[in-house]
């Protein structure tokens, strides 16, 4: 018998976490040995723009992992939209990503009203696409290569 609860948990999904990383390692030879590099560890990577009164105009948080840098979300206010400020910050995540940290690849997901034409100016192939989700929307994974 089971009880099943709906409560958000931060130490349930830490354990969570912890047990799924666990299991995964021992059951893929690949992830096992990944963990055995200093790749195995997730590191955020943030890149700001901030105008000159030091607010934010611009923003990009994102992660590495495995030689991966995967873009989490990039943002322009409306005023500096297409002024390049946008191509900066996603040139500069790759950037650092390749040149510090390694890494081999970038991945992004964005919707079809988004971005998904600014990503592939930049380089970036759909990998793939969920239709309706959320309903109405297509969301899209694209990659590139860094080199």
């Amino acid at each position: 018998m089971f009880r099943l609860e709906t409560e958000v948990d931060k130490e349930r999904r830490a354990l969570l976490n912890r047990r799924l990383r666990d299991e995964n390692t021992a059951r893929s030879p690949r992830i096992s040995a990944l963990r055995a590099t200093p790749d195995a560890r997730e590191v955020p990577l943030e890149v700001w723009a901030l105008d000159t009164d030091g607010r934010v105009a611009a923003g990009l948080t994102g992660r590495t992992w495995a030689h991966w840098l995967h873009v989490d979300l990039l943002w322009v206010d409306t005023p500096h939209r297409g002024s390049g400020l946008g191509s900066r910050l996603l040139a500069e995540a790759e950037r650092v990503a390749r040149a510090d940290r390694s890494c081999t690849r970038s991945r992004v997901e964005t919707w079809d009203f988004q971005a998904p034409g600014f990503y592939r100016k930049r380089g970036y192939e759909v990998r793939g696409q969920v239709d309706d989700y959320p309903p109405g929307i297509t969301e899209f994974t694209l990659t590139k290569e860094l080199g």
